[in-house]
């Protein structure tokens, strides 16, 4: 699947919203080793950097085109190409943090509480992860694949990922490991432009697998009859914008 660093700050301001509210919640005033986890264009590693030091943060990411905008905006910040389903950093991290990436990762539970064993004594796992696959925008990337032409590209189900696990899975992962878990939702309303901004943002995250299994002699048709379903859904407010509902879901676990 590829990924547009381009697209997705878009609407940085937005997505980096979520991110400030996770680093808000770390217990850390200091730490040496920070890695920030699927760190996409550096907008999330630059609140790391900001907190503690450019010398103490170290971006990962999987993808050429994210690594290569995040060097550019912070070139004095190590940037790493990994793989999330096996990377563990080279000794005990102060603070592993990520927002927005685990929900692309398979058995994601597995993976976190393994990590947690890579933490010092009283470091910090802090995830942010968009909980949104039951919203309007994503439930009518189903409707559309299933509308058109490219319909048997989505026979079986196979774009679409799984919800999110129960916040009680990610408690009994991650409590042997903890002296604290916290979890909780915060649901962001984003007032934009209109139904075609929606499809923009969606353009750069969760359409763009739906929009590889179409296929490109498609994406035009795709798309258009995407947003013809989004302005449906997302009706004007009476100054002309439409608000996006959008919830997240966030774990801070501290490592006993």
């Amino acid at each position: 699947m590829a990924w547009s660093a381009e697209q997705y700050v878009k609407f940085e301001d937005e997505r980096t919203r979520p991110a400030r509210d996770l680093i808000a919640q770390v217990p850390l005033a200091l730490a040496t080793k920070a890695y920030d986890l699927g760190c996409g264009p550096g907008n999330s590693t630059e609140l790391l950097v900001e907190r503690f030091g450019a010398a103490n943060v170290i971006g990962l990411d999987s993808d050429d085109n994210m690594l290569a905008a995040a060097r550019k905006r912070l070139p004095g910040t190590e940037f790493t190409k990994a793989d999330l389903n096996t990377w563990t950093p080279d000794q005990p991290a102060d603070l592993l943090y990520a927002n927005a990436v685990f929900q692309w990762v398979p058995d994601h539970l597995a993976v976190l509480a393994r990590l947690m064993d890579h933490l010092k004594p009283g470091g910090t796992l802090a995830v942010q992860m968009p909980d949104n696959l039951s919203e309007p925008s994503h439930l009518l990337m189903e409707e559309t694949g299933a509308a058109g032409p490219w319909a048997s590209a989505f026979e079986g189900g196979r774009v679409r990922r799984p919800l999110l696990p129960s916040p009680a899975a990610y408690f009994d992962a991650l409590m042997p490991k903890s002296a604290r878990v916290d979890v909780w939702h915060t649901v962001y309303y984003h007032p934009l432009a209109n139904a075609p901004a929606i499809v923009e943002w969606v353009k750069a995250t969760g359409l763009r697998p739906y929009l590889d299994a179409a296929g490109p002699e498609n994406a035009e048709a795709f798309i258009a009859d995407y947003t013809a379903r989004i302005a449906k859904a997302y009706p004007p407010m009476a100054d002309g914008r439409v608000l996006l509902r959008f919830p997240r879901f966030f774990v801070i676990a501290v490592k006993a």
